[in-house]
């Protein structure tokens, strides 16, 4: 498997006291379905899966995955395990525009691409964290390669092929709009668009302008011809692995992800519904999602020694007192907290929870 490339390369950003700067180094590994672009952070560490993201449509790791990876409170679990970040093919920093008529991977290839890279790596086994797309073909990798992957995070994910409702929906809006303003209506809630924030208008100006246009429409394509995922409770085909489903409220993926939930094992699978995070909860929320990466780290046995957040220690008490009261009910049971507290509990082995936070 020949590398293409490596660039060295360090982050530009705020550090912590005492922190030090991160260097990136960039590779490229060809597969079967073409070249993956891919950035490592940190050195592997022992007895510890590497963290491994792929991000959605119209975007690439750095303006999917920067505001949460950069946040504070992240920085003590990014210094406990190395990561990896996929870009899709033409999706990089300073790519070319494929020629006409390439034919791009469908999200099953992309999924089928992530061996080559650990292959490559010579890393065994991964936590995956991927948004809409990504966490699409993460959850595809996950079904094919179960010894590999030790947990998930899936933000945004449709498991759900589209129907001929959602197609002749798609056919209609592609005549009044234009593929970047159909990638937004993906990425963010009809609101957040109306609002027009200073976060809409960055991530709007970064998709009309982005010179690789041409290549996220391809992306775009074969998000929209994706394959049922098929997931069945208490079927053959189902994520062995613990998961947390997250979605904002009133994100344009709610339902969908609403209805992951209720395929998947209720007893490897956390839900999290964050308020006031519109689509993108890591870019929005980076804080809240920062905190319950940590409890579902500290759930498969990682990081058991972290420090709590001020939030979590104000409410300890009163959780372990409904755990206890509650400890005979139905393992199916659902937790919630709420909006006020911002806090992200870590339920007992088995349950699902849905946190509003």
């Amino acid at each position: 498997m020949a590398e293409l490339q490596e660039v060295q390369i360090t982050e530009e950003k705020p550090l912590l006291p005492g922190q030090t700067p991160e260097v990136a180094k960039t590779h490229s590994v060809e597969t079967p379905y073409g070249s993956v672009t891919f950035t490592v952070y940190g050195t592997p560490k022992p007895k510890r899966p590497a963290i491994l993201t792929y991000h959605d449509v119209g975007l690439n790791y750095k303006s999917c995955f920067q505001p949460l990876f950069q946040f504070g409170d992240m920085q003590e679990i990014i210094q406990n395990f190395v990561r990896v970040h996929v870009d899709a093919p033409g999706m990089e920093e300073g790519a070319p525009v494929f020629p006409l008529g390439y034919q791009y991977p469908s999200l099953d290839q992309l999924a089928d691409m992530i061996p080559c890279i650990l292959q490559y790596l010579n890393f065994s086994t991964i936590i995956g964290i991927g948004v809409g797309a990504g966490a699409y073909i993460l959850s595809r990798y996950a079904l094919n390669h179960q010894d590999t992957v030790e947990g998930l995070v899936l933000i945004n994910i449709d498991p759900n092929a589209k129907g001929w409702m959602d197609w002749a929906a798609h056919k209609l809006t592609g005549l009044t709009s234009s593929i970047s303003e159909m990638i937004l209506g993906h990425l963010f809630s009809q609101e957040e668009l109306s609002g027009n924030s200073e976060l809409i208008q960055k991530y709007r100006n970064i998709i009309t302008q982005a010179p690789n246009l041409d290549n996220i429409e391809l992306y775009w394509n074969s998000y929209n011809n994706r394959r049922d995922l098929n997931f069945e409770r208490g079927g053959d085909i189902t994520l062995k692995c613990p998961v947390m489903l997250v979605v904002g409220d009133q994100a344009p993926h709610e339902d969908a992800v609403v209805e992951c939930n209720s395929k998947l094992d209720p007893t490897q699978t956390s839900f999290l519904k964050m308020a006031d995070s519109g689509g993108q909860p890591q870019l929005t929320q980076p804080g809240k999602l920062t905190e319950a990466f940590k409890y579902f780290l500290q759930g498969m046995g990682y990081m058991a020694s972290s420090c709590m957040t001020r939030l979590s220690r104000s409410r300890t008490a009163s959780l372990t007192s409904a755990a206890s009261i509650d400890g005979s009910r139905s393992r199916s049971r659902t937790l919630s907290q709420s909006s006020e507290s911002g806090t992200l509990p870590s339920g007992p082995p088995g349950h699902t929870m849905e946190v509003s936070c």
